[in-house]
């Protein structure tokens, strides 16, 4: 907990930028029966029943001190698929960066060894020399800032049902656009010291 926190507190540095993850499922729901048109002065009516069109996965990514967010849809969320997510979040978001220190979760593709098993030992190695992975401690992912990103995420334009991978798509991408040009920081306010105000009492001396 401490290391997070410790991370959170340091001043801003592009060339070591700090970067939450965290990934969610979205169900794609399609309406059983058109919904009755908004009116004035009335609310949009949708009916109940619904259709399973399957499910897709959201890698977030954010940069709280910067104001910088980063997502993608994709069908699932194996290794593969985070090995991906973080070539293309090196490559093409940080290339500039010396190193990315990426806050995240123990989740059991949110390893080294996903970048091995997608990519050749050498592209893996150059890869994982720009990236520090930092990890949460295990019941305690209300640490990662990407969760706060979630959150609102879901309030702005997902808390509704959605019927494809394409609308989901857009529908991110106009939210995520539109917080990366009024770059949307987050202001982290839990320190070491709330910590062990709060928490001490829990630990083990």
């Amino acid at each position: 907990m401490y290391e997070v926190l410790d991370l959170y507190n340091e001043p801003y540095n592009a060339l070591f930028p700090v970067v939450c993850f965290d990934e969610k499922s979205k169900q794609l729901l399609g309406d059983a029966r058109k919904p009755i048109p908004l009116k004035p002065g009335g609310v949009l009516k949708v009916d109940y029943e619904y259709k399973r069109n399957g499910t897709c996965n959201i890698f977030v990514a954010v940069e709280p001190k910067a104001g910088k967010h980063h997502i993608k849809v994709t069908d699932y969320r194996k290794r593969e698929d985070f090995a991906v997510f973080m070539k293309w979040l090196i490559e093409e978001r940080y290339s500039d960066a010396t190193k990315v220190r990426i806050v995240l979760d123990n989740l059991n593709t949110h390893f080294e060894k996903s970048l091995y098993e997608t990519f050749t030992k050498r592209e893996a190695k150059k890869l994982l020399k720009k990236i520090q992975f930092v990890y949460t401690p295990k019941h305690a992912s209300w640490l990662n800032m990407a969760e706060i990103e979630i959150n609102i995420m879901d309030k702005e334009c997902l808390d509704r049902n959605i019927e494809s991978k394409k609308e989901l798509e857009r529908e991110i991408k106009i939210g995520c656009d539109q917080n990366n040009k009024e770059e949307r920081k987050i202001n982290w306010s839990f320190t070491r010291q709330k910590a062990d105000k709060k928490l001490s009492k829990y630990y083990v001396s």
